[in-house]
């Protein structure tokens, strides 16, 4: 990896293609507290190639979609985001505030563990999962 740009968080880092990636970048500043690590500027028709943010001690890498090179823009589908965090309930209602779409508000699940289902206003799905509720 180039010493130009930020090295990758985690052991898996996702990537995922959105219809306006910068705006995607500051949406997900305002719902998670996301760091933009690099972004790469845009084109002339608005269009970022790259953008890495911090999200939760892992790294997120976004794009806009490039049809002209043989990467059209698709619906996300058969995947989800999932967020390890300590509070579910928090990271969720931060989300809705920043106009998130819920799919499953949070509720302790039959493995353990807290868990809630989200749509963002780009058509990812999220999941958030932690620690569940004391009793």
């Amino acid at each position: 990896m180039s010493n130009n740009f930020p090295r990758p968080k985690g052991g898996l880092v996702a990537y995922v293609t959105v219809d306006g990636a910068i705006k995607a970048a500051e949406f997900y500043q305002k719902a998670f507290g996301a760091e933009v690590a690099a972004t790469i500027p845009p084109d002339e028709k608005g269009r970022t190639m790259h953008a890495h943010l911090y999200v939760n001690g892992s790294s997120l890498m976004l794009s806009d979609a490039y049809p002209e090179q043989g990467h059209p823009l698709r619906e996300p589908a058969g995947f989800s985001l999932t967020l390890m965090v300590e509070d579910v309930d928090v990271w969720y209602q931060r989300a809705i505030q920043a106009g998130w779409t819920s799919a499953m508000p949070p509720a302790d699940m039959f493995w353990g563990d807290r868990y809630a289902a989200l749509k963002d206003p780009f058509g990812v799905a999220w999941a958030m999962n932690g620690p569940a509720r004391k009793k």
